[in-house]
């Protein structure tokens, strides 16, 4: 736990960073605050400006102090790859920076196609794990932990390789649908997408895992 101490720290800063811009921005902020968007990219909630610049990256600093204390406190965290944990240290921070950038940005006027940035974010966020997901061992936070994969070794190895291979294709998809709903039935088309891409990401991997256990592995 010590030797993370300091990223933790560095994190937890970067996460409540937004504050600082929401303050200096105050007296050009309106009083109330989009905060959530349709999946057609238009706004459809707002927030006050308090909650906007202080209670969004208060709440997110809480996830991402949760989500290390989780982590970090795993009973086999040793299995968990130092890159895998980094990525887990940083999703937050970044989230933070970019959801609350977008959010001051729109208040201030700047049209942005919300949808577009959050689908190709997740893409990435989806390509990067697919990258890790084979590397990581048995552990109780990260990774595709099913009571098959938890059980045997080699179940969770073969799981964990197709699983990669799935979140990475899941990334692209959700980068390629965050450009193609721009010109299609929003709506319709990212319910499907979704849909897919939790087929691909979710419900296979756990039906392989449990094929290869039936199979004795």
């Amino acid at each position: 736990m010590k030797e993370y101490k300091k990223i933790f720290i560095i994190t937890t800063l970067i996460t409540l960073l937004p504050i600082v811009a929401g303050l200096i921005l105050w007296n050009r902020l309106p009083d109330q605050i989009a905060t959530h968007w349709g999946m057609d990219g238009q706004a459809n909630g707002w927030s006050s400006k308090t909650f906007a610049v202080l209670g969004m990256p208060v709440l997110l600093t809480v996830i991402h102090v949760i989500t290390c204390a989780v982590t970090l406190n795993d009973p086999k965290r040793k299995n968990i790859h130092r890159k895998p944990l980094m990525l887990i240290f940083w999703i937050i921070p970044v989230l933070s920076l970019v959801i609350n950038g977008i959010t001051y940005l729109t208040a201030l006027g700047n049209e942005m196609n919300v949808t577009v940035i959050v689908f190709v974010l997740i893409g990435i966020l989806f390509i990067a794990l697919g990258n890790y997901l084979p590397k990581l061992q048995q552990n109780y936070t990260v990774g595709i932990k099913l009571p098959w994969t938890l059980n045997s070794q080699e179940n969770w190895t073969r799981t964990h390789r197709l699983g990669g291979k799935l979140f990475i294709l899941s990334g692209f998809l959700l980068i390629i649908c965050g450009f193609l709903g721009n010109v299609t039935d929003a709506g319709t088309f990212f319910g499907v997408s979704i849909t897919v891409i939790l087929i691909l990401c979710a419900v296979i991997p756990a039906i392989y895992s449990f094929w290869l256990f039936r199979r004795g592995v």
